[in-house]
């Protein structure tokens, strides 16, 4: 291995955060779509509680959609630096052989 080091813990923290964030805005997305909105009363309030949700809800699923593609983001990362580690490290061997 070459001097270039980044500790694998800092990926997998990122990701167990993120993959966190994901699971919770689909449970607060299926929490929203679940709501009973008949309980405020009102025909109008109702209507507006069922709006809210559902552009809560669409809002939340882009989140989570997004907090996916960070956790990739994350593993596409952490998969370069690994290998540009070894590529450094290769031509640090063929560097010290040539001498």
């Amino acid at each position: 291995m070459s001097d270039l080091t980044l500790d694998d813990t800092i990926f997998q923290h990122l990701k167990t955060t993120f993959s966190t964030i994901s699971d919770r805005m689909e449970a607060t997305r299926r929490s929203l779509r679940g709501a009973d909105a008949t309980v405020v009363g009102e025909s109008q309030l109702i209507e507006d509680v069922q709006d809210f949700a559902d552009e809560w809800g669409y809002g939340i699923k882009q989140l989570g959609k997004h907090t996916q593609g960070a956790v990739k983001m994350i593993n596409t990362i952490g998969d370069t630096f690994d290998k540009l580690d070894l590529d450094l490290a290769e031509s640090l061997k063929a560097k010290k052989k040539g001498k």
